[in-house]
């Protein structure tokens, strides 16, 4: 026999006793209960180990989340009343004013003449009435022409507050306090009746308004507390000041307006803005997601240990998603919770609770 069919002899002996070592355990793995060796008696179902950390219910606040942006309480923009050149300015853009501060002037050109004409025509239409009411106690003036004499005076007092009128609106005041935002016309520029000459915003209260959904509106009410945080991380409390009773066509939601104080103008109009408003405070639980689970009718919830040892299930409340896991409610203010092993146990059953080491 040459050396090739030794070594294919050999490879067929090992193959067939694999095969029949194979077949031995198979044999010996199914026999019955009843051949069992009576040094290895069966004991009953052990019981799964799980892996259980106590829990505490903490307070928490419910709030509604809105996303919005800041807006001025007041703004107006101021119309020339009158014509003439622009003189002089008192203030300069961004510069605070108070009420009735001076913003700009405009030329007086002939008023003054025509002040002093209306006072005169004034002056003669008294001495007219005077003389003509003299006159008609002795019957030298009907009745007709006194009341001519007491019409042209009143005609000559509303043409002097005319006049006095017209010079007071070369000076452009302002109407409430606050930030001059604009100054559209320079010195020399020609101002007409109607054309913009000042703008000025009053971002003392600062407002934070956002859009609320339907759904949530009934949960808030004027006058609530509520914390905006600004873009730049600046955070302000402030209350909640209105709430629309009429809901957008397009996005179905309703306007809402945190009112903030802000004495330092510190907060500009259009900053992106997160509205916080507190709803309420209740118990909750701060779990990892991981421990939720599905009950066999698919209801969310967490698995516990019972004092008895054995296994309960507790539907939960998804009350908040958070960086550093979820908070849920409708529980026990203390359980055992399942942190480790709830997929492989069934409510009901008896288990070995390990506590979760800190």
């Amino acid at each position: 026999m040459n050396r090739s069919a030794l070594v294919a002899a050999g490879v067929a002996v090992a193959v067939a006793a694999w095969i029949l070592s194979g077949q031995v355990h198979w044999q010996e793995t199914d026999l019955p209960a009843a051949a069992a060796p009576p040094s290895a008696p069966l004991q009953g179902k052990p019981r799964i180990a799980v892996r259980v950390r106590d829990l505490a219910a903490e307070e928490w606040t419910d709030e509604i989340v809105l996303f919005g942006r800041t807006e001025v309480d007041r703004k107006v923009s101021l119309r020339a009343e009158t014509s003439g050149q622009v003189i002089k300015h008192f203030v300069r853009k961004g510069e605070r004013i108070d009420k009735g501060g001076r913003l700009l002037s405009l030329a007086i050109e002939d008023r003054n003449a025509r002040l002093d004409r209306a006072k005169a025509t004034l002056d003669h239409a008294a001495l007219a009435h005077e003389a003509a009411s003299t006159l008609s106690q002795k019957s030298f003036r009907s009745a007709v022409q006194v009341a001519e004499t007491r019409a042209d005076l009143e005609r000559a007092k509303a043409e002097l507050e005319e006049v006095k009128l017209d010079i007071a609106r070369t000076v452009i005041e302002a109407p409430f306090a606050g930030t001059v935002e604009r100054l559209p016309l320079e010195v020399g520029d020609y101002a007409r009746v109607g054309d913009v000459v000042a703008e000025i915003l009053d971002l003392d209260p600062i407002v934070v308004a956002g859009e609320v959904a339907e759904k949530e509106i009934g949960k808030l009410a004027v006058g609530q507390p509520a914390l905006a945080v600004l873009v730049t991380g600046e955070r302000a409390a402030g209350r909640v000041r209105y709430i629309s009773r009429s809901a957008g066509e397009a996005t179905r939601t309703f306007r809402v307006e945190v009112e903030m104080p802000n004495p330092d103008g510190c907060f500009a109009h259009g900053m992106t803005a997160e509205l916080r408003l507190r709803t309420g405070v209740r118990k909750a639980h701060r779990v990892s997601p991981a421990v939720l689970t599905l009950s066999d009718e698919g209801v969310v919830g967490i698995k516990a240990v019972d004092e008895g040892g054995r296994v309960v299930f507790h539907p939960v409340e998804i009350v908040a998603d958070l960086k550093q896991g979820m908070m849920i409610g409708g529980l026990p203010d203390r359980l055992r919770l399942i942190t480790l092993g709830q997929e492989f146990v069934r409510e009901g059953d008896s288990v070995e609770a390990v506590e979760e080491r800190p």
